[in-house]
């Protein structure tokens, strides 16, 4: 069932038509009964999506709104915003998952039927799942079971923040605020700042009146305003939302019963409730309709995964993301665990690629509400391990300060000046120094230690200045003494945000004891950086890097291997600056082949440029300027010439990616796509790539080498009958440089290409072959002169290092 109220921007038009904005724009111009905006501003409308769907469909453009494409549009178009649309979807799903016939039952009559039945039938899953409403202290050690877990998915509610952040403190004195009988009290032990409010809570926020949440006496009580704030994965103190990202108009605070004092939330920040309309009043039953029609399509889990990465894929700069190859390294640089914690949680990315074990429990904690549930939702759909995620910035307000875990997994913010410096100078976390201001990543480091069992090991993501920066040298020092810190790995440039920065990786155990000889494991993985944009070659990383970790952590040292890896005792650490970066501290690679290296290289560039010679092309004859009949891509997808597809929304993880910059090089398929659970479009031999930004005019036919990649973002792909279309041909004239500026849009900072107006001309099938074996032969040359470039620039770098290191003599 379609939302009529759903509404979509003119890219969302694009996207259902597979053209470009630009195609758009003409259509609103030239078309006079294209749909009328029914909201958002002049400069960027939106329109409805049933009316928008009917025009298209009329005018030949499209024959059907594709399913996932039409859910996606309802939690797009969702009054409250997409974050508060995937919530609901996630528990719906969530529901489905582990209960269907429950789900079958509610959903099997009226809207209002399945607003009534929701809340206990989310009741039934939500609970066991993430734990009762009632936060319990942890002690030392694990909780015996999940109900005595340290608490549920927690909805916005008390974060200690400083005023500066954007958080509300709430008096010492102020009472906390009880739930209405629909929900359970929450309320915790004084000593423990948990923040105490269960996912079910959140989760029903929808379909029940004016839940309100509980907050600890010792804690501070914050809330956003009505306007939903933007979310940043990592952020170290955004500001919470108190129930759902728009709820209505504050109202009075809710008296709680005589167990419990009464509390009023703080004037300058009021409680914000539930909304008290019915479900059915709302989009959120369609939009629940359709993400269940989209897991009997794809299953629960696959349906949340996609919806989550194009809501990630379509939001890239408010959020940042862990890699999958970056997380699962991580992971298992952690080992196996069977409690595990990640602080920062952002979308789960590290949770989730833990190995499972029976008897598992996952924690989570991001300041951000709608991550910290979203990333419960998916750690749930993904596993049968028990899941307890908290609202709140860990390093102010701490959900579980008793809690020794296993394993810790993290990738916190990097560089934050305000991430509790002042109210944070007397915490007894800071058992190797208190953090400079500038230190917030050792902060995080010894958050990491000191959630952890004795024994238990830390992998965190962190930049390369936390090394080597003069006001950490004393932590660092402590670290090293107290053999905390075992590894530190510097991975290749690209491997994560910031992609122009290598990062490093630090990993370490709570010392059960000191060693007798403390090492250092020290290992630089640069040399597996890929080209361009690619990203690294995360299989060489990965073996490299566990190869030297175990063989480390079996021996408690490592023989040298130059270039790579080494173990370095602490005290040749020691000094002034306690400079961690590998790279200083490795040999470099072994030279004493290097001459003979460079003379091969020497001789496979005097062969490229031979055989560069022989490709290259005859004197060109002149010819009078032909004047054919023209057809356009678009007109040859209508008639079933070619097939055109777009990449780039989602894939499996281990999958190949060919990505722009690979088809811009001409090298081999070297990306990865956000993990997603959608089926990728995959390459076949004589399909033709064509990139969409950029400007260049550009064409890559797909070889056997290449084929059985996913296509990556940016990239459209055209699959030519052979019957009707040669694929060279056409990738040859599709390279024009007067076709490509015909079908190219300019905004203030990009170009982009409307595939479907590039040209070319109507000739029988055995004249475009004869343009073809043209267009074949300078593709060969093309790629010749590339081969012959990068060997050029190998030598030159060689003979630079050689003659400066001493290993190649100057005559």
């Amino acid at each position: 069932m379609q939302d009529n109220a759903t509404e979509v921007t003119a890219a969302g038009i694009a996207r259902l038509a597979g053209v470009g904005r630009a195609a758009v724009s003409n259509w609103r111009r030239r078309h006079a009964d294209f749909p009328k905006p029914v909201g958002g501003t002049e400069t960027s409308p939106s329109f409805a999506l049933t009316e928008v769907e009917a025009w298209l469909r009329k005018q030949g453009k499209l024959a059907e709104v594709p399913l996932r494409e039409r859910v996606w549009q309802q939690l797009v178009g969702h009054p409250d915003g997409p974050l508060t649309a995937l919530v609901h979807a996630g528990c719906a799903l969530l529901l489905i998952h582990e209960r269907p016939t429950v789900w079958l039952d509610a959903v099997a009559g009226s809207d209002e039927r399945l607003a009534a039945l929701l809340p206990g039938a989310l009741d039934q899953v939500l609970t066991p799942r993430f734990g009762d409403a009632v936060g319990r202290p942890v002690h030392s050690g694990r909780p015996a079971s999940a109900s005595s877990a340290v608490d549920a998915v927690d909805a916005p509610q008390a974060v200690d923040s400083a005023p500066d952040a954007g958080a509300v403190n709430a008096p010492p004195s102020a009472p906390t605020v009880d739930a209405p009988s629909t929900a359970p009290a929450v309320n915790a032990a004084p000593a423990t700042p948990d923040v105490n409010s269960s996912l079910a809570g959140r989760a029903a926020g929808p379909f029940t009146p004016a839940p309100a949440v509980n907050t600890l006496a010792s804690t501070s009580s914050v809330n956003a305003p009505a306007a939903s704030p933007a979310v940043n994965a990592h952020a170290p103190s955004p500001a919470v939302n108190a129930a759902t990202a728009n709820a209505p108009a504050p109202s009075p605070a809710v008296n709680a019963p005589t167990a419990a004092p009464a509390v009023n939330a703080p004037t300058a920040a009021p409680a914000v409730n539930a909304p008290t309309a019915t479900l059915a009043a709302t989009p959120s039953v369609n939009a629940l309709r359709g993400a269940a029609e989209l897991a009997a399509d794809l299953g629960a889990r696959q349906a949340f995964e996609f919806l989550l990465g194009r809501h990630l894929d379509a939001n890239p700069r408010q959020y940042t993301l862990t890699p999958a190859d970056l997380a699962g390294l991580m992971a298992d640089l952690a080992g196996p665990a069977r409690s595990v914690l990640d602080p920062a949680c952002g979308t789960g990315a590290l949770l989730r690629a833990v190995d499972s074990r029976p008897g598992q429990e996952l924690y989570a904690q991001d300041g951000a509400p709608d991550l910290a549930a979203l990333t419960a939702l998916r750690l749930a759909l993904h596993s049968r391990a028990d899941v307890r995620a908290a609202v709140g910035d860990s390093l102010r307000a701490d959900a579980r300060p008793g809690l020794r875990a296993e394993a810790v997994l993290c990738h916190p913010p990097f560089n934050e000046r305000n991430w509790g410096h002042d109210e944070l100078a007397y915490d007894a976390r800071w058992e190797y120094g208190f953090p400079a201001r500038t230190e917030s990543e050792l902060a995080w480091v010894q958050h990491a230690l000191a959630r952890l069992a004795d024994g238990g090991t830390a992998v965190l993501l962190m930049p390369p200045a936390a090394a080597s920066r003069r006001s950490g040298r004393r932590i660092r020092a402590d670290l090293l003494r107290r053999g905390a810190l075992r590894a530190v790995v510097a991975l290749p440039v690209g491997a994560a945000p910031p992609y122009n920065i290598p990062l490093h990786v630090w990993v370490l155990r709570r010392p059960d004891r000191t060693p007798a000889t403390p090492e250092v494991l020290l290992v630089d993985s640069g040399r597996f950086a890929g080209e361009g944009r690619g990203g690294p070659d995360w299989a060489a990383v990965r073996d490299a890097v566990l190869d030297a970790w175990r063989a480390f952590a079996r021996a408690g040292r490592l023989d040298e291997r130059p270039g790579l890896a080494r173990s370095v005792p602490v005290i040749e650490l020691l000094d002034d600056d306690v400079d961690l970066a590998p790279a200083r501290h490795l040999p470099p690679p072994a030279v004493a082949d290097g001459a003979e290296q460079l003379t091969a290289v020497r001789e496979r560039l005097g062969a490229t440029l031979r055989l560069t010679a022989d490709l290259t092309p005859p004197p060109a004859d002149p010819a009078p300027a032909a004047r054919w009949p023209l057809t356009t891509v678009g007109e040859l997808a209508r008639g079933g010439a070619l097939v055109m597809r777009t990449g780039g929304n989602g894939g499996h993880a281990r999958v190949p990616v060919l990505t722009d910059h690979d088809v811009l090089a001409g090298s081999a398929p070297s990306g990865t796509l956000p993990e997603s659970e959608e089926e990728a479009v995959m390459t076949e031999p004589g399909d033709v790539v064509v990139p969409v930004l950029g400007g260049g005019s550009v064409a890559r036919v797909i070889d056997d080498a290449t084929a059985g990649a996913a296509l990556g973002r940016n990239l459209v792909l055209l699959r030519p009958d052979g019957t009707a279309l040669d694929p060279w041909f056409l990738a040859g004239f599709l390279r024009g440089t007067a076709n490509n500026r015909q079908a190219s849009s300019y905004a203030s900072t990009a170009t982009r290409l409307d595939v479907r107006r590039l040209q070319l001309p109507r000739l029988p099938l055995d004249e475009q072959r004869r343009y073809g074996a043209r267009f074949r032969a300078l593709d060969e040359f093309e790629r010749a002169l590339r081969h012959a470039s990068r060997l050029g620039e190998q030598l030159v770098r060689g003979m630079y290092d050689g003659l400066t290191d001493g290993t190649v003599a100057p005559d």
